[in-house]
């Protein structure tokens, strides 16, 4: 199995949005950004914070299909003639979001090359992230696939040793991205703990050894 990529680590910086009108949004943590089925007439980007993606069956199921941290995109869908929004966005940290007119980015993306070969890495590598993430569901346990979660949320692969220190996330939030219960996920945390792959101090930390899960046969 090859190394766990994260939705868009060949992003991860920061975007240059000079020449394009854009204006900026605060949310306070659980503040919804936008729900699903309202009119998708905007790009997003996190310019600070942490992001849910959730959606809701017609049963009244919810399930996370994405946590996305700072210098990601989201809300793209509209760009491609997507009329309404296929999923709902929370803040799940206080959140700095750059809110682009879906006509403006259209705009941005043909009179700036360098910003749409940035743009266009970024949805390569998150429709990467989807494929692999069915791979994961289909062929993984839930342990695996928890690990393999931990490690994509820690930014794994990346150099800064920050980004071994997850965002604050529940493990509910956790379970409904896994596909499995709490309670399996407290079970796997904590036996993930005891052998040292994870610490709490202050905050979740993933260690790199965390991959011999993913890895095992």
């Amino acid at each position: 199995m090859s190394k766990p990529k994260h939705a868009a680590a060949t992003v991860a910086d920061p975007i240059d949005w000079t020449g394009a009108k854009t204006h900026r949004e605060e949310y306070q943590a659980g503040t919804t950004i936008f729900s699903q089925g309202e009119t998708a007439t905007s790009v997003m980007y996190i310019e600070r914070g942490t992001v849910r993606l959730s959606v809701l069956s017609h049963a009244g199921k919810e399930a996370v299909i994405a946590v996305m941290q700072a210098f990601h995109f989201f809300g793209e869908g509209c760009l491609a003639g997507q009329p309404y929004r296929m999923a709902t966005a929370v803040a799940i940290a206080r959140c700095t979001i750059i809110v682009v007119d879906k006509a403006e980015m259209a705009r941005h993306l043909r009179s700036r090359p360098a910003f749409g070969d940035k743009f266009l890495i970024h949805m390569l590598t998150k429709n990467i992230r989807v494929e692999e993430d069915l791979i994961d569901q289909l062929f993984n346990s839930s342990e695996k696939r928890l690990a393999r979660t931990l490690l994509l949320l820690a930014r794994y692969g990346e150099a800064e040793a920050t980004h071994r220190i997850l965002p604050k996330i529940s493990q509910e939030t956790l379970a409904e991205m896994v596909g499995t219960t709490r309670s399996r996920v407290n079970f796997f945390m904590n036996k993930f703990r005891k052998l040292g792959f994870i610490e709490y101090n202050g905050g979740l930390k993933i260690n790199n050894s965390l991959l011999s899960v993913v890895l095992r046969d």
